[in-house]
């Protein structure tokens, strides 16, 4: 304001002035907030961009999904920008908040870049819950890719020092915000903001929704993903813990479910066999790999005595889920895409084998030559029953192949476990040396010859790491069936892999698969070929059993229980029923045992099969219902737990 007059007498402001002072400050005021405004706009828009941008690791894709009509980039621009205002106007300063918004966005999406070079899958909200395993796991991404390694190491440093300056010093050259355009901000953010809210609830159509072309696809996260882009998709998947009950569940549906052949022993044995279950990590058959011959076979022992195949629900990882499908019976079909059975839904007692097995007298064990924390396992298997956990931490010291446990120390430990077991006895086993990345080197020497006219010399390197690994799984077999034939007790030995490993370029240089990683929904001859592992189902007093066909894990349990000698009223009966009619249970494709294949069947409004639907019944009735089917289809289980009432 300027003085008109030197003379106090005259130095009184005319009242025409201070009003168009005033005036002018607002006109300022206005167009500075409408300027703060605009720049929370751009700021929005570029972390769209760079979110998109990272996580997909295309600038054109990610352009494309910002300005074309048919994505929801600029709903998801909008959403942005509300939740900068409102978060501006709570801390007081003009674009503070994308000091917090912009690092949530931009590293989950860095996060998610990341874990799709090894898997099939984007970032989950879910996988939040194994970090430890993840950090546990980084000496070997490290040493796969030292200098990609160092490199992001070097910008996470510098980014944290970034934030950390912006944090303590910057932010006070912020501009602070007045007390209406605070109000202003949140008056109309808080509603927008809860209003977008209500339309995450996948479950509920929504017209609103579909206007703004946000489209969730729960039953394909690599669509919903690509369609819907990474943070509105990663904020659908965030109540996925939230299991509904199937439609139609209740007592009375339990009850009309046929309860199968009692619990009897069978007249197949000599007595009760002992039991040994091992899964394998990334066990596979290399010599399926087009344009590659491997010399000599790395796996003669299993190709001798294959039963069949497992028809996996995962690739490259994720090894909880089909552990969790053989030892209980259930599937990852009934369950939200992408959730993890062992870190979210293991809450109290779950029918097993264990279980099972321990109501016929037998001793249940499990051993996992790394720490019991891994994949929640040491709480898992308590509740699934079994008597005793071996692990890392009370094992002994096992000899290593690379940093892992060998198979053989493992296999050498299970059977000196087995010496020292007078009772019957069920085993399970989770080998450890198969582990990927398959960096070169990890094993000295490697005796399997990789002749791959189309790898690059990193890939070939990796398939021989991971070709030597396979040699010595199968040598540690041959000698734990060798020690078998020589018991006086009849041993049941079962032995499967996981899931496909993940070998990184080999596949698209072989031609084996287009990408890195396998197609999560595809023809059923396109998933078999991504998703099959080897299967041994073998006695020492029957040897093997053949033409068990590409079965999902779930059904294991059966084949094990059956070759046992013992009937179930759900392992052998409904299990068994359902098993009967279809050879594999994905989310996305039903196997009949014909080969015929029913592709998206779990998708809402489909009719499902009853025998499948009551199957679903009884796994969500045993994990998340009131258990009103838990003295009729598991007896033994009845016996652990008092079933929860409503």
């Amino acid at each position: 304001m300027v003085e008109i007059a030197s003379d106090p007498a005259s130095s009184i402001t005319p009242r025409a002035t201070v009003t168009s002072a005033a005036a002018a400050n607002r006109r300022d005021g206005y167009a500075w907030a409408t300027v703060r405004l605009g720049n929370l706009l751009i700021l929005a828009i570029l972390t769209v961009l760079a979110t998109e941008w990272i996580a997909r690791g295309n600038l054109h894709e990610a352009l494309r999904f910002l300005i074309a009509s048919d994505r929801p980039g600029l709903a998801a621009v909008g959403i942005l920008f509300l939740l900068f205002t409102a978060t501006d106007a709570l801390l007081g300063r003009a674009y503070q908040s994308a000091l917090i918004l912009v690092p949530l966005a931009v590293i989950p999406a860095f996060i998610s870049a990341q874990k799709q070079l090894f898997l099939s899958d984007p970032l989950y909200p879910s996988d939040m819950l194994f970090g430890r395993q993840i950090l546990q796991l980084l000496p070997v991404m490290v040493a796969a890719r030292p200098y990609l390694a160092v490199a992001i190491g070097c910008c996470l440093v510098a980014a944290l020092v970034a934030l950390v300056y912006l944090w303590f010093f910057a932010w006070r050259r912020f501009p602070s915000l007045s007390r209406p355009a605070k109000l202003f901000r949140l008056l109309v953010g808080l509603p927008l903001i809860g209003g977008f809210l209500s339309l995450m609830d996948y479950a509920e159509y929504s017209p609103l929704r579909d206007r703004l072309n946000i489209i969730p696809m729960m039953w394909d996260q690599r669509e919903n993903y690509l369609h819907n882009g990474f943070l509105l998709a990663f904020a659908f998947n965030l109540p996925m813990a939230n299991v509904t009950a199937p439609e139609g569940y209740g007592a009375q549906a339990i009850d009309s479910i046929p309860a199968g052949n009692a619990p009897v022993a069978g007249s197949g044995t000599t007595g009760h066999p002992d039991v040994i279950m091992l899964m394998s990590e990334s066990l596979w058959d290399p010599t399926r790999l087009s344009n590659v011959r491997l010399s000599p076979d790395p796996m003669p022992t299993i190709r001798k005595n294959a039963s069949g195949n497992v028809f996996s629900p995962e690739f490259g990882g994720m090894t909880a889920n089909v552990e969790f499908e053989a030892l209980t019976g259930f599937s990852n079909a009934f369950l939200p895409y992408g959730s993890i059975p062992y870190q979210q839904y293991v809450r109290r007692p779950l029918p097993s084998l264990a279980t099972f097995f321990r109501s016929k007298g037998y001793v249940a064990k499990s051993f996992h030559p790394f720490q019991s924390w891994f994949w929640n396992r040491a709480n898992v298997y308590e509740a699934f029953g079994f008597e005793s956990f071996l692990s890392e931490e009370n094992m002994p010291v096992m000899d290593k192949r690379g940093i892992f446990a060998s198979d053989e120390a493992l296999t050498k430990e299970i059977m000196r476990a087995a010496d020292n077991t007078r009772e019957p006895f069920f085993f399970f086993g989770v080998t450890l040396q198969g582990h990927g990345p398959y960096e070169p080197h990890r094993y000295g020497k490697n005796t399997i010859a990789i002749d791959g006219p189309t790898l690059s010399a990193s890939s070939t390197q990796s398939l021989a790491t991971y070709a030597q690994g396979v040699r010595e799984a199968d040598q540690s077999l041959k000698m734990l069936m060798d020690w078998a034939k020589k018991r006086r007790r009849e041993t049941i030995v079962v032995i499967f892999g996981d899931h496909l490993p993940p070998l990184g370029n080999v596949y698209p240089e072989s031609g084996y698969m287009p990408d890195q990683v396998a197609t999560r929904s595809a023809p059923v001859d396109v998933m078999k070929r991504e998703h099959e592992t080897p299967l041994v189902v073998w006695s020492s007093k029957r040897g093997v059993q053949k033409d068990l066909g590409s079965i999902s894990p779930a059904f294991l349990p059966y084949h094990v229980v059956k070759l046992a000698g013992y009937e179930h009223p759900f392992y052998t009966g409904v299990l068994g029923a359902v098993h009967d009619r279809y050879d594999a249970i994905d989310r996305y494709q039903l196997v009949d045992s014909s080969g015929g294949a029913t592709s998206d069947w779990s998708k809402a409004g489909k009719t499902v099969d009853p025998l499948v639907r009551d199957y679903r019944y009884l796994q969500h009735d045993a994990i998340f219902g009131d258990g009103f089917g838990t003295e009729r289809f598991f007896p033994e289980q009845a016996e652990r737990v008092t079933a929860p009432t409503s």
